[in-house]
């Protein structure tokens, strides 16, 4: 037995691996080292990360400033508490800094160690902040279907994709899922935005305002397989949260640090949230951290609580130094190397290839994308949007056998939702390379569907 086998011989028996079931694992891949946008393999193939490790790596693989920062903080003090009563430098900096990027009411950071934990922090503040105002009633959330806030019991009870629920539920209680603002899809009378928007108004006037403390939102659905909303969406469901007083949850886990060509997303739309959840693309993935962003309004909360109703959220690695240390120089390089606006321009180029590519194949349903995201959905019928089911898979490996990583959404009959397959390279992704993507893609499909 090679050393690669041995490998994973070992790892099959001794790892439970996340969405696990044996027979997908059969073969798992060995990445062994990561370059930009390029990913080695333990078999020797070089493959494009055309979602940038799990829609996280937005620097691109083997930053060693990265690898530098992280090293150097553990040689000072690798781990110290950030409860109240003491701090360290690398969460004081990455947090003034993450602020100044954020929101004009953006306010205050709290950490976190990734996207679950933000969105379950981001309930529990939103609880908080209404207990605080003597409207303790205010505890329920409002969410979207196709949208995924992390699988831990809140997040996932938030999560509006079936196939997570179906072996741990029931949802805890106090959930609500509502239509998404999924043009492709949108079946109302009134235009998609609007009538998205106020689907949520309905429920929260079904449940009594005086019973919902939030809604969650992500700005663009990622793994849900890459939904951009209408240009009318989020400017009603920020008056609609206003208007019933009802907090508005920006889940950015994916969309923050630059992804959408922006440094957080809602500034595409003119929206500013109260909290904002954030992980992924902080440290590009080369630590767990995560956070949210409170508004001043929410910051200010906490700050004037009493102290017999003080703020007893906690977690051992929130503000954890190392985590923050990398978070900060990886900001530093986001800013440096312009990716942000390099992700506006580069997402355009992603979009207008996969359009020439792909769009006059007869499988290919919807091609949508803002920054260096995109959605690639797939149908049986392009005229009445019948959706294909169960070739995602095919695709994704046709593309892997073709040099390129991706993964793919699967579909459902009910609702109908085809197969989309979902891009989010690296932001630092070279030219020749990304224009390689639509290209693999059109083989990929063309293959998968035969």
């Amino acid at each position: 037995m090679d050393g690669t086998a041995e490998l994973l011989e070992i790892d099959r028996r001794y790892l439970v691996h996340p969405l696990h079931h044996p027979e997908e694992h059969k073969a798992p891949l060995l990445v062994t080292e990561g370059k930009g946008a390029m990913l080695h393999l333990a078999d020797g193939r070089e493959v494009i990360d055309g979602l940038a490790g799990l829609w996280n790596v937005n620097v691109g693989h083997g930053r060693g400033e990265l690898a530098d920062a992280a090293a150097g903080q553990m040689r000072k003090i690798a781990y110290a508490s950030a409860y109240v009563g003491a701090t360290n430098e690398p969460a004081i900096r990455l947090g003034e800094k993450i602020v100044k990027h954020a929101y004009a009411n953006s306010s205050a950071i709290y950490y976190t160690t990734g996207g679950a934990e933000s969105n379950e922090s981001a309930f529990k503040t939103a609880r908080f902040f209404w207990k605080i105002q003597d409207k303790p009633n205010k505890t329920k959330i409002i969410s979207r279907m196709h949208g995924y806030h992390g699988v831990t019991m809140a997040a996932m009870s938030a999560t509006g994709m079936p196939a997570y629920h179906k072996m741990f539920g029931p949802l805890m209680p106090g959930f609500i899922q509502v239509a998404a603002p999924y043009p492709y899809r949108w079946q109302g009378n009134q235009e998609c935005g609007i009538g998205a928007a106020e689907a949520i108004e309905k429920a929260i006037l079904a449940e009594g305002p005086e019973t919902v403390a939030a809604v969650i939102a992500e700005p663009v659905m990622g793994a849900g397989g890459v939904i951009v909303p209408p240009e009318s969406y989020f400017p009603k469901l920020r008056q609609i949260c206003d208007q019933y007083d009802v907090l508005l949850i920006a889940d950015e886990v994916i969309t923050g640090f630059g992804r959408t060509g922006r440094w957080f997303a809602l500034g595409h739309w003119g929206v500013e949230p109260d909290i904002v959840s954030f992980a992924k693309g902080v440290t590009s993935g080369y630590l767990p951290l995560g956070g949210n962003i409170l508004s001043k309004r929410v910051h200010d909360a906490i700050l004037n609580a009493p102290l017999d109703r003080r703020y007893m959220h906690a977690a051992t690695y929130s503000g954890h130094p190392v985590c923050c240390a990398v978070g900060l120089r990886n900001v530093e390089i986001i800013e440096s190397e312009g990716l942000v606006e390099r992700a506006a321009v580069m997402g355009r180029r992603l979009i207008e290839g996969l359009r020439h590519e792909l769009g006059e194949l007869p499988n290919v349903g919807d091609i949508r994308g803002l920054g260096l995201m995109a959605g690639v959905e797939l149908v049986t019928d392009k005229g009445t949007k019948a959706p294909a089911l169960g070739v995602g898979v095919k695709v994704a490996r046709e593309a892997m056998s073709r040099g390129l990583m991706m993964r793919a959404r699967p579909g459902s009959a009910e609702p109908a939702t085809g197969d989309t397959l979902c891009l989010c390279p690296p932001l630092s992704t070279p030219d020749e390379i990304l224009d390689k993507i639509p290209q693999i893609l059109r083989e990929a499909v063309t293959a998968a569907m035969q």
